[in-house]
């Protein structure tokens, strides 16, 4: 009977690559990595608690990055946003498997550990650029545009680059209520962020909040919406295929004022 040794750490990239590092230092056999949000239910298992250490986790990513090229990269930390149950261990097992392997600009899909974090990045880049499309902002009273989201993935690191520039002349928050963070930006940089305000029941800023002038141009919105619809063209089947109804409650178009 293998006796598995569970490495716990608290949900962060670089907590999951110290677990990676500690793996390698510590000569661990048949290591676990698991979230400290997750329940054990293991039995004949031994526990570390493994504490974040950016130094250790960046040499394990600058060894990372000796063995893949970029594109490789990104499907490694898109897939860990994925927060699937279990992925830290799939990534384990393709970090091994670079780590024992030559440099390659390949990609062996014949690995099923490779082709599962391949197949899971892919799902998280769409999530991601489903993201940029359907966020909206509301303009609150004192200037902020404020946008809640619940992606079923954890992209507002993926998402920053994209709103900081594109809305670089005005303050945004971008705020996650599933995972109870944001990203705020105040015309210079971003920032990480919780606040009590919001959540799993009070999901967006109120109307008392809006900025004067909010009212008046989500009404133009939804008129412009409307006025340029074609009823008579309607496809409802192509339309929520391109545009699934979980996405809807982001949508001043979709929602009544």
């Amino acid at each position: 009977m293998n006796h598995h040794t569970i490495l716990i750490y608290d949900g962060s990239f670089d907590g999951f690559l110290t677990c990676i590092f500690t793996v390698y230092e510590q000569r661990i056999i048949t290591p676990i990595i698991r979230n400290e949000s997750e329940s054990n239910n293991q039995l004949f298992t031994t526990s570390e608690t493994i504490i974040t250490d950016k130094i250790k986790s960046r040499r394990v990513w600058k060894g990372i990055k000796t063995k893949i090229i970029p594109s490789q990269q990104k499907i490694l930390f898109n897939a860990f946003l994925s927060e699937i149950k279990g992925v830290e261990n799939t990534l384990l097992a393709y970090i091994q498997n670079l780590f024992n392997t030559q440099k390659s600009n390949l990609i062996d899909y014949g690995n099923k550990d490779i082709l599962k974090i391949n197949q899971v990045a892919k799902m998280v880049g769409r999530e991601k650029h489903r993201m940029e499309a359907f966020v909206r902002f509301k303009k609150t009273k004192d200037g902020i545009f404020v946008a809640t989201v619940e992606p079923d993935f954890n992209v507002l690191p993926l998402i920053t680059h994209h709103f900081k520039d594109r809305y670089a002349d005005q303050k945004w928050l971008i705020y996650d209520i599933k995972r109870a963070y944001g990203i705020y930006y105040d015309l210079h940089k971003v920032d990480i962020i919780t606040l009590d305000f919001f959540s799993k029941l009070n999901t967006s800023i109120s109307k008392d909040s809006y900025a004067d002038s909010e009212l008046g141009f989500q009404h133009l919105w939804q008129t412009y919406f409307n006025n340029v619809n074609i009823k008579s063209r309607k496809n409802l089947k192509l339309h929520t295929q391109h545009l699934p109804k979980r996405y809807w409650k982001y949508l001043i178009e979709k929602n009544d004022i």
